[in-house]
């Protein structure tokens, strides 16, 4: 009897003439697009300048890239060293392998060459980036499905993935491990978004809950892999990588509350001002002529010394004095009584 099963394409790749599409990079892009829109979004609600996110994630993807090939090309170095291997090979991203802990490690590096160069905190950067990037993840595994890879052991399971045989596997049913990962990283996006709302993170802490709760589903799907990887101690690498991650993000994330409770005031310092600070406001643009007008107000109005100079109006029946007048006139003479 037949059973129910996601079936896998037939391949990876639909030639538009001499231009491959390929699905692996394609799931990637959307993953990108993803991140960037709703990291944009949620900066510019903190705060932030329109376009930041793009102009950092020029910095971020193309180190993430490097970082997450570089990753799975050491951990699996038997598929592209040794007897019978090409070197080649080991450059041909197209054809899947991208390890998510080197893509955030030297991710991060180029984000922080990218905050730098804005003056921003990379930390308040991260945090804004934090869901859209487990989206982006979501997406991208999406990409394994296109290059039937990243499956688990065979199962009978309606929803299982449809393999068939190629090199290094045999045809069967499996479990849809990229599935699992996908919605998974669905899951985390979404609870990043609600605990933020709810605890306002900042100083990174967004980005740390992300990452250990990536960690945690990781662990597990990990463990339903059949592919071949690395074991240490009977356990295989990116379960004892996910371990070690988890820590040091729950490390992080109780430090940072406890040594700097609360959200960024400012993400962005504004560059726009005249002052010599970022972040000084320029004096307002009406402050001359108020000034001008106090000054002419000034001029218009009398001092009180002026006042007093000024000679008062005689009362009727004085004797009005003139620059002329003689001396007499001024005082009686001494010897009239």
């Amino acid at each position: 009897m037949d059973i129910a099963y996601i079936p896998s394409p037939s391949t990876g790749v639909i030639h538009l003439g001499p231009i491959p599409l390929r699905g692996y990079a394609f799931c990637i892009i959307i993953g990108v697009f993803v991140a960037v829109w709703l990291g944009n979004r949620r900066w510019i609600a903190r705060g932030g300048k329109p376009g930041t996110v793009a102009d950092i994630a020029v910095w971020a993807v193309p180190f993430g890239l490097v970082g997450g090939r570089l990753y799975h090309v050491i951990t699996d170095y038997q598929l592209y060293f040794g007897e019978g291997r090409n070197w080649v090979d080991a450059f041909k991203i197209w054809e899947g392998g991208l390890g998510i802990w080197g893509a955030i490690a030297l991710g991060a590096v180029g984000a922080w060459i990218g905050c730098r160069l804005r003056g921003i905190p990379l930390p308040a950067w991260a945090d804004a980036l934090a869901p859209g990037i487990a989206l982006a993840q979501a997406c991208g595994r999406w990409g394994n499905w296109f290059n039937q890879e990243l499956y688990g052991r065979a199962t009978d399971l309606p929803w299982a993935v449809e393999i068939t045989a190629g090199p290094n596997r045999d045809a069967g049913t499996y479990h849809p491990t990229f599935l699992y990962e996908s919605l998974w990283c669905v899951g985390v996006a979404f609870l990043v978004i609600w605990a933020d709302r709810r605890f306002k993170l900042g100083h990174g802490r967004a980005f740390a809950l992300y990452v250990a709760a990536y960690c945690v589903g990781r662990g597990w799907i990990e463990y339903m892999r059949v592919d071949e990887a690395h074991h240490i101690l009977g356990v295989r690498l990116n379960v004892w990588t996910s371990i070690g991650v988890f820590v040091l993000a729950v490390v992080y994330f109780v430090l940072s509350a406890k040594l700097r409770p609360g959200r960024e005031t400012v993400v962005e310092p504004d560059r726009e001002g005249s002052g010599g600070k970022d972040g000084e406001d320029a004096a307002p643009a009406d402050a001359a002529p108020a000034d001008a007008n106090a000054d002419a107000d000034a001029e218009a109005k009398p001092s009180d010394a002026d006042a007093e100079a000024k000679p008062k109006p005689a009362k009727a029946g004085a004797p009005v004095l003139t620059k002329d007048a003689p001396a007499e006139a001024e005082a009686p003479e001494a010897g009239k009584r």
